[in-house]
C-alpha cells in the first residue's frame, strides 16, 4: 500500500477536482487530480494490491482474498474522495470483472457499498483511454503504447496525436502467473501465440514502445538502481532496446528468492516480475522499436485527458503547467512570456524545442522564493528536477532545473551534479546563460513587471548592451552591475556595455 501526494497543485476552479477510482485486475487506486485543465495535478494517490484476478484463469472467479480486500477499500475510497473535495468520482473496472464469472456480482455489490456507478470498460475501451494517457504526457508520442496489467495487454499505434490500431491480449501478469504452472515454456508460446497474429506490430520497427503499468514501472526501477541512473523519474525513462532487451534477459531468469535480494522491487510483485520481463524482452525481439519509454501516465490520466475541451487538450501540457504553477507561486505572478522576450536577445538562433524549455524555464524562475535563501537554488532544482511535469524528456527536464538553480546561484555546486550528468556539456552551458540573465532579470526588477518592462537586452555586433531607463527609475548598482559581467562572460557576446 503506498500514498503520495504533490505540494503545490491548486484546488481547480473550473469544474472542481475529479476523482478516479481504478479497479484492476492487481491493484485498485485513488487518483484525486486538481480539475480538469490541460495541466492536472496528482493531489493524491493511493494503491491497493488487491489481486482480484488471481486464479482467475483456472476457476473463473475473482479471487475471494482480492474481493474482501477491495469491498473494504473502495468504500474508504470513496469517502475519502468526497472529503478532499472531488467534484466527480469515476469507478473504472478493468479485464478481470469484465471476465470473471462473478464479475458482475462484484460491482453490484462495489455500488451498493460506494453508492457510486461503476463503469466496466471493454478490451476496446481500456486500450483507448490508456493510450490517451500516453498522449496526455507525451504529446509526440510516436510507436506503441502497451499497458500490461494483471489480467490483460492493451496495445495501440500512436502517431502525430492520435490512435491507431489497437488489440486487448489476455497476457496479464497474474493470467502469465497461472500459466506458468503448466511448464516453463508454456508462457513464452502463448506469448508469442497472441503476438504473432497482430499483424499491425511490425510497425513498431525502429519507433519507440511505450511502456505503461506498475510491472514495467517497477522494472525501470530496478534498472535505474542497476545502472546508477541519477534521476529517479520514471516518466520519460528511455532505454535503447538492445540495453532493455538484455536485462529483460536476465530479469526473466531471476527466481523470487533472487529477487528478494534486488532493492525496487515491491514485495508483492517479486512473483510477476519475471514473466512481465520476459513478455517485454519477446515483444522487443518481435517487434524490434529502437527504444523502450516509461509513462507514467496511463488508464486514470488517459480518462481525465478524454473529459478535457478540444482547446484545453490542444495546449502545451509543459508550459500550461509552467505558467499555471508560475502564476500561483510567483510573488508578482507569471512572468514567463516576459522573461522569455527579455531573455531572447541571448539565443537569437535556437530552434523551437529549445526556446520551449527556455520559456519553461521563465515561467518556473520565482519558484523558490519562499525558501530560505541559502537553500532557493538547491530547492528550486530539486523541485523541478522531480515535480510531475508532462511533455518534457529527463534531459529537458534537467535543463530546465539547471538554469532555475543558476537564476538562484550557485549555493552548493555538488547538489546540481544530478542535472547537469543529464546535459551535454553545451547544453549545461545555455542552462548556466539563462539562468544568470534571469538572476540579472530579477535584480533590476525585483520581479515586477512595470520595473522589468522599462529595461532590455540588447546584443549588437557581438556586444551585449543593458538598456536602462533614463530616468533613474531602476538605479545602477555594484550587484547589477557585478550579475551583468557574470553574464557577458558565460555568454557569447565576449564585451558589454550598461546604456541609460
Amino acid at each position: 500500500m503506498a500514498q503520495t501526494g504533490v505540494a503545490g497543485c491548486r484546488q481547480a476552479t473550473g469544474g472542481g477536482r475529479v476523482a478516479v477510482v481504478d479497479i484492476g485486475s492487481n491493484s485498485i487506486r485513488l487518483e484525486i487530480f486538481d480539475g480538469l485543465t490541460r495541466a492536472f495535478c496528482p493531489l493524491f494517490n493511493e494503491k491497493v494490491i488487491c489481486g482480484l484476478g488471481r486464479g482467475l484463469k483456472s476457476t473463473g472467479r475473482l479471487s475471494e482474498e482480492g474481493v474482501e480486500m477491495a469491498l473494504v477499500n473502495l468504500p474508504r475510497f470513496t469517502r475519502m474522495a468526497r472529503g478532499m473535495g472531488a467534484a466527480t468520482v469515476d469507478m473504472l473496472a478493468t479485464a478481470a470483472v469484465r471476465e470473471a464469472e462473478n464479475g458482475a456480482e462484484f460491482i453490484a455489490e462495489v455500488e451498493r457499498r460506494c453508492g457510486h456507478a461503476v463503469r466496466v470498460l471493454s478490451g476496446v475501451e481500456e486500450a483507448r483511454v490508456s493510450a490517451l494517457g500516453v498522449l496526455a504526457g507525451m504529446p509526440d508520442a510516436d510507436g506503441v503504447m502497451g499497458d500490461l496489467g494483471g489480467g490483460s495487454l492493451e496495445l495501440v499505434e500512436i502517431g502525430d496525436g492520435a490512435l491507431g490500431d489497437s488489440a486487448t491480449l489476455s497476457l496479464g501478469t497474474l493470467r502469465l502467473l497461472d500459466l506458468a504452472k503448466e511448464g516453463d515454456g508454456a508462457v513464452r508460446r502463448e506469448i508469442d501465440r497472441c503476438l504473432e497474429r497482430i499483424g499491425w506490430l511490425e510497425r513498431l520497427r525502429d519507433r519507440s514502445f511505450y511502456a505503461v503499468g506498475g510491472a514495467w514501472r517497477n522494472l525501470a526501477r530496478i534498472h535505474m538502481g542497476q545502472v546508477g541512473y541519477p534521476l529517479p523519474v520514471i516518466q520519460g525513462y528511455t532505454l535503447s532496446r538492445r540495453d532493455a532487451e538484455e536485462f529483460a534477459r536476465v530479469l526473466a531468469r531471476l527466481g523470487k528468492r533472487s529477487l528478494v535480494g534486488i532493492s525496487g522491487v515491491a514485495r508483492r510483485r517479486q512473483d510477476i516480475l519475471p514473466h512481465a520481463a520476459l513478455l517485454l524482452r519477446r515483444i522487443l525481439r518481435l517487434c524490434q522499436p529502437n527504444q523502450v519509454v516509461l509513462s507514467a501516465y496511463g488508464l486514470r490520466e488517459g480518462f481525465v485527458f478524454d473529459r478535457l475541451p478540444a482547446e484545453e487538450r490542444a495546449k502545451d501540457p509543459l508550459l500550461a503547467a509552467a505558467a499555471d504553477l508560475g502564476a500561483r507561486e510567483g510573488r508578482f505572478g507569471d512572468l514567463g512570456a516576459l522573461l522569455a522576450e527579455w531573455t531572447g536577445p541571448l539565443f537569437a538562433e535556437q530552434d523551437p524545442a529549445s526556446r520551449r524549455l527556455r520559456q519553461a524555464a521563465c515561467h518556473l524562475s520565482d519558484l523558490a522564493w519562499r525558501e530560505h535563501s541559502d537553500y532557493r537554488a538547491s530547492q528550486a532544482l530539486y523541485r523541478v528536477l522531480h515535480y510531475p511535469f508532462s511533455g518534457l524528456d529527463h534531459s529537458g527536464r534537467a535543463f530546465v532545473a539547471y538554469a532555475v538553480y543558476n537564476r538562484y546561484g550557485r549555493a552548493d555546486a555538488a547538489k546540481a551534479a544530478t542535472a547537469r550528468a543529464l546535459l551535454t556539456p553545451q547544453e549545461a552551458e545555455r542552462a548556466r546563460v539563462l539562468g544568470l540573465a534571469l538572476r540579472l532579470a530579477y535584480r533590476l526588477s525585483g520581479g515586477t513587471r512595470a520595473l522589468l518592462e522599462s529595461t532590455k537586452l540588447v546584443l549588437e555586433d557581438g556586444e551585449l548592451h543593458l538598456v536602462l531607463p533614463g530616468d533613474g527609475s531602476v538605479p545602477l548598482g555594484e550587484a547589477v552591475e557585478r550579475r551583468f559581467q557574470a553574464l557577458i562572460q558565460a555568454s557569447s557576446a565576449g564585451r558589454g556595455r550598461i546604456v541609460e
